[in-house]
Order: structure tokens, then sequence, then C-alpha cells
């Protein structure tokens, strides 16, 4: 079975942060992506571009 993974660090200016995450399906991972958005770095998901959220597609690794 195949997964999904993300880490944070791998996003521009965010090599400091230690927050990874793997989940079965793309959207389980997207929904712990934008919850530590939210939490760690207080952002609002909502508020983010298609563009954005399309560069983060691209830092998304199947495993």
């Amino acid at each position: 079975m195949t997964s999904s993974s993300y880490a944070c660090k791998d996003y521009p200016e965010m090599e400091w942060c230690p927050g990874t995450f793997e989940a079965t399906t793309e959207q389980e991972l997207w929904s712990h992506i934008e919850l530590h958005a939210s939490v760690a770095h207080g952002e609002n998901p909502a508020d983010w571009a298609a563009e954005d959220r399309a560069f983060l597609q691209t830092l998304i690794k199947q495993t």
C-alpha cells in the first residue's frame, strides 16, 4: 500500500520546521498539512491561493 508524505522543511523559508506528516490518502494528508499550518504557523489555509496549493502539491511525496 502506498502513502503520501509531506515535510514542512521542504517549503522555502521553513527549513527550521520539524513538522512531517504521512497518511494513506492525499485527502487525509492535506488535513494534516492544513491543521499544522494553522496551529504551528498561524496561517488560515482557506486564504491560500490556488498557486500556493499547487506548489504544496509538488512537495508531496508518494512512499
